[in-house]
Order: C-alpha cells, then sequence, then structure tokens
C-alpha cells in the first residue's frame, strides 16, 4: 500500500464504491469503481450470527428483506444465509469481504471501515488469507477498535476517523497505533496536515464531492480524497497545475 502521495495529486478513493452509478457497497459498486480508475475503495464491514463478515453500512441492512420476520433485525443477529435474501436497490445483494477482496485482486487498496462490534479478528482473517492483503488497511470512528486491530495484525496500516475536532490529531493516531488521519473534509487545514505530514503519517479527507474544496485540499497536500464521485474528482484534479 502506498504511504503518502507520490504524485502531484492526491489518491482517489471511491465512498463505498461509486455510489452515484451503483448501490453502495456492492460488488458492481466496486467494480465500477475500479472502471474509473480508482486509486482505492473504501467500505464498511459487519459480522453475520454465524461470524461471517459482510460488507454493508447500516448494522440494520439498509435493504429489502425476503420476509418480514427478517425486517429491522441486525446484521449480527441473522445468520449469512438469512442475509443473503436481503437486496440492495433491487440490484445486488450483500457481498461478503472475501468475495470483495477477491474481485478486487489489487487493482486497488481496500480501506475496511470496522463497523461492527467485536470484528476486528474476523477481518484481520479475512484479510491475510486475501489475494493481496498489502493493499488493505483498517479504519474506524471507534479509535479503540482501531488499536485493538493493529495489536492482532501490526503489518495493516490503522487510520482514525473523525467528524470533530481534535485537540491533538497525532496524540489520538499514537493512542490508536494509527498511521493514518481520516477528518472529515471541513475539518482539514495547513496545520493538520503538516502535524500529520511531520508524524510520518498519512491525511485522508472524506467525503469530498465538491470541485472547489477539492481543489483546496489537493493544494493544502492532503495524500487522498475519499468521494462518491469519481469522474468529477478525476476532472478536477486534472484541470488543476500543481507542483510535483
Amino acid at each position: 500500500m502506498t504511504a503518502r502521495r507520490t504524485g502531484p495529486h492526491p489518491l482517489l478513493i471511491g465512498h463505498r464504491g461509486a455510489p452515484r452509478e451503483r448501490p453502495e457497497n456492492t460488488l458492481p459498486s466496486f467494480m465500477r469503481a475500479l472502471e474509473l480508475g480508482a486509486d482505492g475503495i473504501e467500505l464498511d464491514v459487519h459480522t453475520t450470527k454465524d461470524g461471517v463478515v459482510v460488507v454493508h453500512h447500516d448494522e440494520v441492512p439498509r435493504a429489502a428483506a425476503p420476509s418480514g420476520r427478517l425486517t429491522g433485525k441486525r446484521i449480527d443477529a441473522l445468520t449469512f444465509d438469512e442475509l443473503q435474501g436481503f437486496s440492495v436497490r433491487g440490484m445486488a445483494i450483500i457481498p461478503t469481504l472475501t468475495e470483495v477482496l477477491a474481485a478486487v485482486r489489487g487493482r486497488a487498496d481496500v480501506f475496511v471501515e470496522l463497523k461492527g462490534r467485536g470484528v476486528e479478528a474476523a477481518t484481520i482473517e479475512v484479510i491475510r488469507t486475501s489475494p493481496n492483503p498489502e493493499r488493505c488497511a483498517v479504519h474506524s470512528f471507534d479509535h479503540d477498535a482501531v488499536r485493538r486491530a493493529r495489536a492482532l495484525a501490526p503489518e495493516l496500516r490503522g487510520g482514525i476517523l473523525f467528524d470533530r475536532p481534535l485537540d491533538d490529531v497525532v496524540a489520538a493516531m499514537r493512542a490508536a497505533h494509527a498511521q493514518d488521519a481520516w477528518p472529515r473534509w471541513d475539518l482539514i487545514d495547513a496545520a493538520t496536515v503538516a502535524s500529520v505530514h511531520g508524524a510520518g503519517g498519512r491525511i485522508i479527507a472524506w467525503t469530498v464531492n465538491r470541485t472547489e474544496r477539492a481543489m483546496e485540499l489537493a493544494s493544502l497536500g492532503v495524500d487522498a480524497l475519499c468521494t462518491d464521485h469519481l469522474p468529477l474528482m478525476q476532472q478536477t484534479l486534472r484541470s488543476m497545475a500543481l507542483p510535483s
């Protein structure tokens, strides 16, 4: 996995794939992000009742249930077989992390957001047995989950997500044993970028869908932009004349 931005532009990460064109967090969405040339894809994971790591955002499926008795149940209260009947926007099923990593097969970095309770060990097992584990990283709003994951798998990069100002971003990264900071786009300024880079870390902005903000963040030197709109961000970065 690329440790830091190496060219004049930030890397582009497809937020849950290419959600403007395909159902988010599904194989069609991730495949479309790859077709669009994403440098990475970002996804969310939970575990089913029987321990299968699946890719979905909400703890209660944001998908149509096959029967009324399953509607409203959390993913960790459903077996994998039960979950397979759910339909995301009537177009795709909820995939496993194993399926996604096998499909991506090293064509992009994969950023795995730890969502479900106690999902770290099962997620790491899947990543370690995938075709290209070196291209995977984990991140989470739960910084303790990142710390636990890094303790189990020190070879994986870890990242802390946050949507409110932190007193000391670098201290929070160190407490979680993380190398990446994932601030919401409006929390990033030159001082934040300088402090994270000064500590040898990488800064990834989310979720960036506006041209003017993408240009500002690129000029500040962020390492990656996580976006719902890959074509717009690609066009925006191509239009910029940034020093290499």
